[in-house]
């Protein structure tokens, strides 16, 4: 995806929105209403596919594994559906934001992207000071001496610390002591910011209300071209991962202020004992935050370009380390300790999904084989009940997305086949991965940054 450095003031104008407005808690409940008939309709529908899978597997087994793969998949995407026709973003308060803040660069092993990343912040449009952290955790090669030499040269105000002890949240939390800024960023040393990214990150939080503590960016593919897998991913960053985020923004608790790309109020952060001990310490951060009354909001125009996995074993590793990362945060703040309705709800949902994962890998996946055989006991319900609602929430995703791109000067790469598979096939990867990341978190293993 291309980055230009085309300024506009405005904010873009998103499809599918009306100037009535509706209150966002009347948006959640009308939300959940159409949701739950959504499913109502399923269930009647579906009553053959349980009789004639009830004749296998029994009945109560049947209702389970059809409201594995249908009812519960489907009244979460009705919902998501629904809460996107209601999204409106609202404009900036402010667009020439001044506020000092400090961005935090946790590196390990970094001497070949630091410099890179370095070189998009130097080109930012942001009119505040900004002062770079770069934290050397342990490195075994040249990441110091890069990062001090592409500073001076960008012309930076970049300070390098070593924090020797190995673990992302022992580098940010070196980092942390060091800030006196109202704000804080972090990005990931592989990330590349537009050019407009910083400044519209901070306009957002200068422009939310008192309680919202922390922004998460938007994070998107800038190695699609490289194979197969990262032109998987490039979809699932683009409409996936996207239309989650701009869900729970909605309701202003997005729940991963991502490490890659995210702004923070620095006191908060202290508040709450800093980034913690954990394999998603993003997650649990956030979630740490939500606990504590604040609100989370998303960004949709404040983009970054971070690299993905090409290598499936490191996408497996990757992905099964945020499963256990939301298993973390799921034993560490309660979905009912939640003090906002929408909050409880949001982190209530990934309660369900270790069970929509081990149900969509044992008897999904199994599923398909058997339909190629024209046995439709587990595909027919899955297709008719849940595709479709997946494809619609794309279509609406892909239409907010052309806006954003449209107002930042981009242009949306053609990876036509890529967005086949991935309709058509990312969950089959994905759903097993996962299930990998649960049974790692059960056993503790071991945990691996990277």
């Amino acid at each position: 995806m291309k980055i230009e450095t085309r300024y506009k003031s405005r904010m873009p104008s998103f499809p599918f929105q009306s100037r009535f407005y509706l209150p966002v808690g009347e948006k959640f409940w009308l939300s959940h209403g159409l949701a739950l008939t959504w499913m109502v309709f399923s269930i009647i529908l579906s009553v053959p596919w349980i009789k004639d899978l009830g004749e296998v597997v029994t009945i109560p087994v049947a209702i389970v594994l059809i409201a594995g793969i249908a009812y519960l998949p489907g009244y979460l995407n009705a919902f998501m559906v629904v809460s996107l026709l209601f999204d409106r973003q609202p404009a900036f308060k402010t667009l020439d934001p001044k506020e000092p803040l400090s961005i935090l660069i946790a590196c390990w092993n970094e001497e070949k992207t630091i410099a890179e990343t370095l070189m998009q912040l130097a080109k930012q449009d942001y009119a505040g000071q900004m002062r770079i952290y770069v934290i050397d955790n342990n490195s075994t090669d040249q990441t110091a001496e890069v990062s001090k030499r592409a500073g001076k040269e960008l012309g930076l105000d970049l300070h390098v610390l070593t924090e020797k002890t190995p673990g992302k949240h022992h580098a940010l939390n070196k980092a942390l002591s060091y800030v006196d800024t109202k704000y804080v960023i972090t990005i990931d040393a592989d990330t590349l910011l537009h050019p407009q990214a910083v400044r519209r990150l901070v306009s957002r939080m200068e422009s939310a209300p008192k309680e919202v503590c922390a922004v998460a960016g938007a994070v998107l593919v800038r190695n699609s071209r490289d194979n197969w897998l990262a032109r998987l991913q490039e979809w699932d960053y683009f409409l996936g991962i996207a239309s989650i985020k701009r869900l729970q923004g909605l309701y202003q608790g997005t729940l991963v202020a991502q490490g890659a790309y995210s702004l923070y109020l620095t006191d908060v952060i202290n508040k709450v004992g800093g980034w913690p001990d954990a394999i998603g310490e993003d997650i649990v951060l956030t979630w740490a935050f939500l606990e504590q009354n604040y609100k989370v909001f998303f960004e949709p125009t404040a983009i970054a370009f971070t690299e993905v996995p090409t290598n499936f074993r490191h996408f497996a590793r990757q992905r099964s380390r945020w499963a256990r990362g939301m298993i973390e945060a799921l034993k560490r703040v309660k979905p009912w300790e939640q003090p906002r309705i929408f909050t409880r709800y949001l982190t209530g949902s990934n309660l369900v999904m270790p069970f929509l994962d081990v149900v969509y890998t044992v008897a999904w996946i199994p599923g398909l084989v058997l339909s190629f055989f024209g046995i439709y006991w587990i595909v027919g319900a899955h297709t008719l009940l849940v595709l479709p609602l997946a494809l619609l929430s794309n279509y609406l995703l892909y239409r907010y997305q052309k806006a954003v791109f449209q107002e930042l000067g981009l242009r949306i790469r053609k990876n036509r086949i890529g967005f086949i598979f991935f309709v058509l096939c990312y969950q089959m990867i994905m759903s097993p991965v996962s299930v990998w990341g649960y049974i790692q978190e059960f056993l503790q293993r071991q945990r691996v940054w990277k």
